[in-house]
């Protein structure tokens, strides 16, 4: 039975729109993508020193379980030449489960909800306007009272449908 997941996307090297777009037609073999924000051009976190990245949200029924999703997401990062050499560093492309229905995960590999889910703006912002009302299911809180109650400073713009 599909289940509805919501992924992130970003890039902040080379075409970023371009790798976003590039991810978003490879994720279509993962699952249907039912909808996907705007694209947002957003301040790094962390690591300062680098691009600024552009972001978008994705809402996806897929029938993979969540640690085969996540082997997809990783494959397409792979196929569009993401290196890992960085902690929180520039990359071509990255994919982050943000919610897998209303499951919650915690291994070594893999964290449902995505443990900065509901610190980001740049990952909140993109998922209100697709999902405003998905609700966290550890803090039970919809995306847009996250969102509402957020601190992050950091800029998030759009840049475009």
């Amino acid at each position: 039975m599909p289940i509805t997941a919501y992924i992130g996307l970003g890039s902040n090297i080379g075409d970023k729109r371009g790798n976003c777009l590039q991810a978003l037609e490879l994720l279509c073999r993962a699952g249907r993508v039912k909808r996907v924000s705007s694209y947002y051009c957003t301040e790094p976190v962390g690591n300062r020193d680098q691009e600024d990245f552009v972001n978008a949200a994705v809402e996806l029924e897929t029938g993979l379980s969540p640690v085969q999703l996540l082997t997809a997401c990783r494959a397409i990062e792979d196929a569009l030449g993401r290196r890992r050499s960085v902690h929180w560093g520039p990359r071509t492309i990255d994919l982050d489960i943000l919610l897998y229905g209303d499951q919650v995960i915690e291994s070594t590999n893999l964290t449902i909800p995505h443990p900065f889910l509901t610190s980001r703006g740049f990952v909140l912002i993109p998922l209100c306007e697709i999902a405003p009302q998905v609700v966290h299911p550890i803090v039970k809180k919809t995306a847009a009272q996250l969102l509402h109650e957020l601190k992050d400073p950091h800029r998030v713009v759009v840049c475009g449908p």
